[in-house]
């Protein structure tokens, strides 16, 4: 699942390794995306860096920590416009790079995509 906060962008899928304990690993392309992400998950493993993966960051977490951790994100939603948040809070790059990605996603929207 990918999820775009306006504390970063987390990929976060349940690995092979991450069933018996029924925990999740949450991916980042930037350190800095996990690390505020520890402000709503303070139980979150360390963060681990990686050349070799397409997410260069990574942590584990149980899976119920996790949904807490997405429930309290959700809870601080307090803004109109998100673009312009994460503008605010991240910088106009990182809301440059987002504001790509909502392009692109719009594709969808206006039909440019074909269903499978």
């Amino acid at each position: 699942m990918w999820i775009i906060t306006k504390i970063g962008f987390f990929s976060i899928v349940q690995k092979p390794w991450n069933k018996p304990d029924d925990t999740l690993t949450i991916r980042a392309r930037a350190r800095t995306d996990l690390e505020n992400l520890r402000a709503y998950l303070p139980d979150m493993s360390e963060v681990l860096a990686s050349e070799d993966s397409d997410y260069r960051y990574r942590a584990t977490a149980d899976r119920e920590v996790v949904m807490a951790a997405m429930s309290k994100l959700t809870a601080d939603v307090d803004y109109d416009n998100f673009k312009n948040e994460v503008a605010s809070r991240q910088g106009y790059a990182r809301a440059a790079i987002y504001a790509e990605v909502w392009e692109v996603l719009y594709k969808l929207q206006i039909g440019r995509f074909e269903e499978q």
